[in-house]
């Protein structure tokens, strides 16, 4: 018995060195941690029980039958994030560059079948050369049993991809089906394909960074959720996200204990937010001073800034927050953020994470440019997001609601459950101005004086129809509040709404305009 205990405690050993110590030391150098470094960072102290750790490849060409370290370049297990399960895969670049064949993406989706099962979040920590060559169609087989495993998960777990290294070609498919993408800066990079091959094509010359790097895949795709400065930071916020999410989409998101005073009326909200429709402000300040305090983490910050996304707690109850930025853009909506904002409802609504919904929207952004390029169809999306969701919904009209934008977002015609609107708030199929123009341009072109009279119709036409009290009396406001009621007014009717159960038609799926 001892031998044989020896000889596991010497394969273990050598499992925990993966490619060596030389390659562990390269990795350092880089300024990356190794693939088990990683989960230790992320799982609570000593919860991690790992699987699959002796498994080696198979292929027997290209001389890799001389070097079959175990585990086969992915590390796989489970273990806690903050006392919750979690399901996790590591890339382990120090063998064979962390490259994919058939026993790691055995590994890979045997993990991610446990965790479906169970009903655990998956984490994967990608740092991959991509598909192991010398193994051929096997790893590329092995590519489409994971992205299967991506899509069947899709809305029954969280599942959160971190790079932290390279990712390439058919790799990066794997993390875009997931449900969030951290980068983190100057390490890490995706793209299809490479520069070399695109000066190749093309002829265009791109570096690394540029094309697919951390900060153009956060602030320009669209692809990366976050982008951090280093790996620890990484991990936290795989962490931070996960508390806000349930561990699957049949239970409700973890409630903590309640920090901040439920009642709390925040009296800077009366002149946060200017009378002028036109002038802008930061509405984070907004949604800092309505949800418990140091609550909010964005989601997407970088990218389609005209159009705030992130989750909050409200008296210690998760929320996912959406509210248009009018500092960027005057908030428009546009196709970015129109896409960014649907994404994000889905998502809140197939892990059971009510939203919050403070408007101020001008409108949608006008041009050629829009309109070629399918503004029609992409804020589609935004519109049967917020339709589809069952989840309860809670919108604010703090300024303006102007137009078709009007009813995008989370009205109560898509079936929003709490609609108020500060007092100030102007509803309207369009501007005042605009309005004016369209229904009194005879008149105006009459005047002696036209800019007189269009100030004093723009006025008229502000007191009479674009003020909220039109639409409370036709039941599409529930009630017009003051400002500083806002956060007690929620955090009651996000208490009575907790129980919402909302079932949609039988059917296979619906045909989102993709």
């Amino acid at each position: 018995m001892r031998e044989r205990l020896e000889e596991l405690r010497e394969k273990r050993r050598r499992a925990r060195l993966g490619g060596g110590e030389e390659r562990i030391e390269a990795q350092h150098d880089r300024g990356k941690k190794t693939a088990r470094e990683r989960i230790d960072y992320l799982l609570d102290e000593d919860t991690f029980t790992e699987m699959d750790r002796f498994r080696t490849h198979r292929t027997a060409t290209f001389g890799m039958e001389e070097t079959q370290p175990p585990g086969d370049g992915v590390v796989t297990g489970y273990g806690s994030v903050n006392g919750r399960t979690t399901f996790v895969f590591a890339h382990d670049f120090t063998v064979f560059g962390g490259s994919l064949g058939e026993v790691f993406a055995e590994k890979v989706t045997k993990l991610m079948d446990r965790a479906v099962e169970v009903g655990a979040p998956v984490v994967g920590l990608n740092d991959s050369a991509g598909a192991r060559i010398q193994e051929g169609v096997a790893s590329l087989a092995g590519f489409g049993e994971i992205f299967r495993r991506n899509t069947e998960a899709s809305g029954v777990v969280p599942q959160i991809s971190v790079i932290m290294g390279p990712c390439a070609g058919g790799a990066v498919y794997s993390p875009a089906l997931t449900d969030f993408t951290i980068m983190v800066e100057d390490t890490s990079h995706m793209f299809i394909t490479g520069p070399d091959v695109i000066e190749t094509v093309t002829g265009e010359q791109v570096g690394f960074e540029e094309l697919g790097g951390a900060r153009t895949h956060a602030g320009t795709s669209g692809v990366a959720h976050a982008a951090v400065p280093d790996e620890e930071s990484a991990l936290d916020r795989v962490a931070l996200l996960l508390s806000y999410l349930p561990q699957n989409n049949v239970e409700d998101p973890p409630r903590v204990d309640p920090f901040d005073d439920p009642q709390r009326a925040d009296e800077e909200l009366e002149s946060i937010v200017p009378d002028e429709p036109r002038k802008p402000y930061d509405t984070t300040e907004v949604i800092g001073r309505i949800v418990d305090q140091n609550s909010f983490t964005q989601v997407h910050e970088r990218f389609a800034a005209n159009i705030v996304c992130g989750f909050a707690r409200l008296d210690g109850r998760s929320v996912g927050v959406v509210a248009n930025q009018p500092r960027v853009n005057a908030g428009t909506l546009d196709i970015e953020a129109s896409e960014k904002a649907a994404r994000f409802v889905r998502t809140c609504d197939a892990f059971n994470v009510p939203i919050l919904t403070l408007v101020d929207v001008p409108g949608f952004m006008p041009g050629t440019d829009q309109e070629h390029n399918g503004i029609i169809r992409h804020g589609a999306k935004l519109l049967y997001a917020y339709s589809e969701a069952t989840v309860p919904l809670l919108t604010v009209i703090t300024r303006k609601a102007y137009g078709g934008a009007y009813d995008v977002m989370a009205s109560k015609h898509l079936g929003a459950d709490v609609n108020y609107a500060w007092p100030t708030s102007e509803i309207a199929v369009m501007g005042p101005q605009g309005a004016v123009n369209v229904l009194y341009s005879d008149e105006l072109e009459a005047a002696d004086d036209p800019e007189a009279r269009r100030d004093r119709l723009v006025a008229e036409y502000r007191e009479e129809f674009a003020n909220p009290y039109t639409a409370a009396d036709q039941g599409y406001l529930d009630d017009v509040i003051e400002p500083t009621e806002t956060r007690p007014r929620l955090v009651q009717d996000l208490a009575v709404h907790a129980s919402k159960r909302d079932d949609l038609p039988d059917k296979k799926h619906g045909n989102l305009p993709l």
